[in-house]
């Protein structure tokens, strides 16, 4: 990752092509990838690299990971309770399992900031850190807005978080999910938000910003829920991320209610496009990653992607639970882990998400991770 935070760069077909294959045990692949991923290893005298320990980190919902310029990972997450932002960081993604977690920030008792705060993101951006989440007044706990804090020390694990306040949209509506990316020297926020008049809880909504907290330019909307695997117990598209890769940009989103339902849709944009246009985007009629009967997960979704420590192979990283029953309502029931595992790509350069892996037992205690 550069400074700025912005997204990765396409590497070397031929270098992306050899770190997906070492990488094959890491998800679940077609069995000639399997093969393939076989043989590759076995030509270069090395052993196929070993599956993460899924879950990474229990009852963190919504994670987000960024790897910094100094070689660490940073974690995020909405925590069960709704109350707190939390910071963990190791020099490896198997090492967040273990590594210790501070409270860099707790909720008001009164007014702005005082409930539901929900999926934080961590970004470096010009020298500075910045965390963007969602979150209620405590005395209207369902008029969800999205709000930053800075730290302008180099260890975000120091210095101030400072309220830098609400990111201000359109209207004042429910609002949530952001995340920030640059391409091509342009910052961007996308994020979730309802629309007044429109049928929907949310869609996903872009545009161009002035600073870390503040939009310019007009609001495109990007998807709407339309189809029916969007509209299961809510008509939602929320949680974007975005990957660049192959000429290509690729903003991955959740839809519909928090149950076994959740999943992910994704967009396409060709990267020389106008992505403040709506119709230069693409949308995936189907979603591209569902809960899973055979490996045990279930409502997978709210993803984000990072990349593993040998800087190339794409990792997507995101929240679901071990089984599909859920007593109550499912935003109560605190089990979505964070889980990851390896992205893939298709030959025609689409991302491959494949299903939601099982969970296997930790062999060596997380792999360790602690400063």
């Amino acid at each position: 990752m550069s400074p700025d935070d912005s997204l990765p760069t396409t590497p070397d077909r031929r270098l992306l092509l050899k770190g997906a294959l070492a990488a094959g045990t890491l998800g679940a692949l077609p069995q000639a990838a399997h093969a393939a991923a076989a043989g590759t290893d076995a030509e270069a005298g090395r052993k196929p690299a070993a599956p993460y320990v899924n879950p990474l980190v229990r009852n963190r919902a919504d994670p987000h990971i960024h790897r910094h310029t100094d070689g660490r990972y940073y974690f995020t997450a909405t925590s069960p309770e709704y109350d707190r932002i939390i910071l963990r960081r190791s020099r490896t993604l198997r090492g967040l399992t273990t590594a210790d977690e501070s409270v860099i920030w707790r909720k008001h008792a009164t007014g702005d900031m005082g409930a539901h705060i929900w999926a934080p993101e961590i970004h470096h951006i010009d020298g500075k850190w910045y965390i963007y989440f969602a979150a209620a007044p405590a005395e209207d706990v369902w008029a969800i807005r999205i709000w930053v804090l800075e730290n302008a020390h180099r260890d975000p694990f120091k210095g101030t978080w400072v309220e830098k306040g609400q990111v201000k949209t359109a209207w004042e509506t429910f609002s949530l999910d952001a995340t920030t990316f640059t391409h091509r020297g342009t910052r961007y926020l996308a994020w979730a938000q309802h629309e007044p008049g429109m049928d929907n809880n949310t869609a996903i909504w872009l545009s161009e910003m002035a600073d870390p907290v503040t939009l310019r330019g007009p609001q495109v909307r990007l998807t709407t829920p339309e189809y029916d695997w969007e509209c299961i117990g809510f008509k939602v598209n929320e949680g974007a991320a975005v990957i660049k890769r192959n000429g290509r940009l690729f903003m991955s989103y959740s839809a519909s209610a928090t149950d076994h339902n959740y999943c992910l849709g994704l967009l396409t944009i060709d990267a020389d496009a106008d992505l403040m246009n709506p119709a230069n985007w693409s949308k995936s009629p189907v979603p591209v990653f569902t809960s899973n009967d055979t490996t045990g997960q279930y409502g997978p979704g709210h993803n984000s992607f990072t990349v593993a420590e040998d800087g190339r192979t794409d990792v997507l990283v995101y929240h679901a639970r071990q089984y599909k029953e859920i007593t109550g309502d499912p935003l109560n029931d605190p089990n979505r882990h964070t889980r990851v595992q390896r992205l893939g790509w298709k030959r025609d350069g689409t991302p491959d998400f494949g299903v939601p892996v099982a969970d296997a037992p930790a062999a060596d205690g997380g792999g360790g991770g602690r400063e």
